[in-house]
């Protein structure tokens, strides 16, 4: 089992920065990869970024450049430091964790707006 908790969203103007940070416990050892969604309200909720085990990330064309994943020096946080944030970027972002029998665990989420 492992537990999630997304927290630093919140309302930012168009071109400022935001830090996500998503606390992991439990079985961390058993996490393959990790990553970040997001879902817009009427949309399908999608991939932001995502960093596996081995340290490899990728990211959505629609963020690249600007927002960076990373982890912690004891790989029991995940960060999404979003940079030039535009009024698209609002969105519920949820941190995610896929273990090694491929099932997923998230978070509950954290709200962010970004207003014009």
């Amino acid at each position: 089992q492992v537990q999630l908790v997304e927290s630093g969203g919140g309302l930012v103007q168009a071109g400022g920065s935001l830090r996500l940070s998503c606390a992991v416990s439990g079985n961390i050892f058993s996490i393959n990869a990790m990553g970040w969604y997001r879902q817009a309200p009427g949309k399908q909720r999608e991939l932001v970024a995502a960093i596996a085990s081995g340290g490899r990330t990728n990211y959505a064309d629609s963020v690249k450049g600007r927002f960076t994943i990373s982890r912690g020096n004891a790989k029991n946080t995940v960060y999404l430091q979003m940079n030039s944030l535009k009024p698209e970027d609002t969105a519920v972002y949820y941190c995610n964790a896929q273990i090694i029998t491929m099932s997923n665990y998230w978070g509950k989420g954290t709200l962010v707006t970004v207003s014009s």
